[in-house]
């Protein structure tokens, strides 16, 4: 079970969230009682106006989501794109920030996709160098969010529970967790997700994904273009009362049928709906 209220208390967030994603930028900004919203930190500053500026400015935190830093490249992480993260903090007010447990480059090429890092001792060190440079830089705490990925690497040393761990022991860092991430991994490894999920560091946490996927071929695919699965959904009861956020990329239903996924979410993780339900 979560166990540390406090923590997102003193990061400002709670309640239920949806990403923000231009193709519902209107639906989101009218979303009476949003708990808060996040929004990919490299589409900034080309969508900080109209609508989620009038969020910013009512108040509602908005996370910013880093995707590019590569923080478990064996590449010095960039400063240009730290300091780009930094302002889109001070631009949005944002409580804190989020990027992912991943690297995207090496040796000059672009991988296009978020790729695992290695559960390596030395692979460890070189994401600690890189996120303590990270939060050096930058004006609020720092989340970060395990990947879903479809292939581990050989020479990992470390289950995800253990690298995790001494990630956040020896940063400081905040989790992000994605619970459909956790559900895509534990089923394509043939493993119990509730087990792998509950081995995590939780008491850490920032917030919470959750998202949609579908299955092809054997393997489950977290493509955030689906409804939310009810075995995904039942994995929000192991993290009840923390902040969640459902997140959507494509395949964007009608109105209706995203305020309904919005409360499915919301009933799950014991959170006050959204969508005009005070309960």
């Amino acid at each position: 079970m979560w166990r540390r209220w406090r923590v997102t208390e003193r990061l400002a967030l709670g309640g239920l969230g949806l990403g923000w994603r231009p193709p519902i930028a209107g639906f989101v900004a009218g979303l009476p009682g949003l708990g808060f919203t996040e929004v990919i930190a490299e589409s900034l500053p080309a969508v900080l106006d109209g609508p989620l500026a009038d969020l910013r400015d009512r108040g509602v935190p908005i996370v910013p989501h880093g995707v590019r830093l590569s923080l478990g490249g064996a590449e010095e992480v960039g400063a240009r794109r730290v300091e780009h993260l930094a302002r889109c903090a001070e631009w949005l007010r944002a409580p804190l920030v989020s990027e992912h447990i991943a690297f995207v480059r090496g040796g000059g090429m672009e991988a296009g996709h978020l790729l695992p890092v290695p559960r390596s001792r030395e692979a460890l060190a070189v994401l600690v160098r890189n996120v303590r440079r990270t939060q050096a830089a930058l004006p609020v705490p720092l989340a970060l969010e395990p990947i879903a990925a479809l292939f581990g690497w050989p020479e990992d040393e470390l289950t995800e529970a253990e690298f995790l761990t001494e990630l956040l022991e020896r940063t400081g860092v905040y989790l992000l967790l994605d619970v459909a991430n956790v559900y895509a991994n534990a089923v394509n490894a043939g493993q119990d997700p509730l087990g792998a999920l509950t081995s995590l560091p939780l008491d850490r946490i920032a917030y919470v994904h959750v998202a949609g996927g579908a299955e092809h071929d054997g393997i489950y695919h977290d493509t955030h273009a689906a409804p939310v699965p009810s075995a995904v959904l039942e994995l929000l009861d192991a993290v009840r009362g923390a902040p969640v956020l459902l997140e959507r990329d494509g395949h964007y239903p009608p109105a209706d049928e995203l305020r309904a996924e919005l409360d499915a979410v919301a009933d799950a993780a014991g959170l006050a709906r959204i969508t005009g339900d005070t309960r």
